[in-house]
């Protein structure tokens, strides 16, 4: 029997306060099947990995039809009472680094008595090692759900790889693609993220933070436009720059495992979500989102075949450097469970600067999360 039919999903307006905005390199992924296309992609690409780790892709061929519908979905998931949601929620699983399905907003103590304002639902890559009951408004479109997983993997993330392989020289341009299939067992995700707006006395209370500075643990993510202005990237200067919504794009950051891979060359980009502006202050923020990370078996050794990475001397990583040699699945269990476990609130200043006890930032022995103020 067919669902009820959703209704389309209107974006609110962007703000039109004068933002001190990031300068991002757009990637015209138009070019990738041209001739030269993906070398020239690669010169544009070189810069942005290596300092910031933020840029943009564009003509990446998913619609807007279909992102909208993603957004409309998230709308209707967040809009059913919170007991239905409830149901998909599972404390043990999430301190135990298990991170699909849903996250309740207040699960953890940001700092002055005010709790964290955001819900996540998490829906894992469908590689049928992740098989999970959806609230029935996802169910009746699981179809859909799955296709555009797919897309946001084939049309986004598989190019990147391939783009990464010729940065680093590789000697197969599907190396990485290699160690990143879809329907090989791993951890990558789609979300729908909600932040609730707060009040300007609580926003002030946590430094007008909606999360503080860090960095996401996978290969890449995928932030789907989002008109909300929040989210902000700590730049090669230390300067924290906003993120302006462009249309037709996709904002990506490259993260921890990447980092590893490549023994510290490519960057795992430092944001922070903020309170949004003047005008967007009242709004709620829904974002969607997909989270590419190697498949589990893959060893976050750095890539031992790179040309490059021997030429820069880049032979080990913050792992390695420990003795380790986590594959994919042992480092997300770890930094999820760091994540998720619950901890005493940071003591925040009155300038924003989040502190927390160095046990609670404990991934492993040795290695601790880090929090860029």
């Amino acid at each position: 029997m067919p669902g009820r039919i959703i209704e389309r999903y209107e974006h609110v307006p962007t703000t039109q306060e004068d933002l001190d905005w990031a300068d991002l390199i757009t990637l015209d992924l138009s070019l990738y099947e041209q001739p030269g296309g993906k070398e020239e992609l690669v010169k544009q690409l070189d810069h942005a990995v290596r300092n910031v780790g933020f840029f943009y892709v564009k003509n990446f061929n998913i619609s807007q039809e279909e992102v909208d519908q993603q957004f409309a979905l998230g709308r209707e998931f967040y809009n059913l009472p919170l007991e239905e949601k409830l149901k998909y929620h599972n404390i043990h699983d999430l301190e135990n680094g298990e991170y699909n399905g849903y996250r309740p907003s207040g699960h953890r103590v940001l700092g002055n008595g005010i709790r964290d304002n955001v819900q996540v639902y998490n829906i894992p890559k469908f590689d049928g090692y992740h098989q999970r009951k959806q609230p029935a408004v996802l169910a009746d479109n699981i179809k859909a759900i799955e296709a555009f997983s797919r897309k946001c993997h084939e049309e986004v993330v598989v190019k990147l790889l391939r783009l990464f392989a010729i940065l680093l020289e590789l000697p197969d341009e599907d190396q990485l693609v290699r160690d990143h299939l879809y329907d090989a067992k791993g951890e990558d995700h789609l979300r729908y993220m909600h932040y609730a707006a707060r009040s300007a006395e609580e926003n002030k209370k946590v430094g007008n933070l909606y999360g503080p500075g860090h960095t996401d643990l996978g290969t890449v993510t995928l932030l789907f436009r989002q008109p909300v202005a929040a989210l902000q990237i700590l730049n090669s200067e230390g300067s924290w720059k906003w993120v302006k919504p462009q249309d037709g794009t996709i904002t990506i950051n490259t993260c921890d495992a990447l980092t590893a891979l490549t023994g510290g060359l490519i960057k795992s980009s430092v944001h922070r979500v903020h309170t949004p502006p003047a005008d967007q202050a009242h709004i709620d923020r829904l974002g969607v989102l997909y989270f590419a990370r190697p498949n589990n078996h893959v060893v976050l050794d750095p890539i031992q075949n790179s040309p490059l990475l021997n030429r820069l001397g880049l032979t080990t990583n913050a792992f390695t450097e420990l003795g380790q040699h986590l594959t994919t699945e042992q480092w997300v269990k770890v930094r999820q469970t760091q994540q998720q476990r619950p901890r005493v609130s940071a003591k925040i200043s009155e300038d924003g600067k989040y502190t927390y006890e160095k046990k609670d930032l404990e991934i492993l022995p040795g290695l601790h999360a880090a929090i860029h103020n």
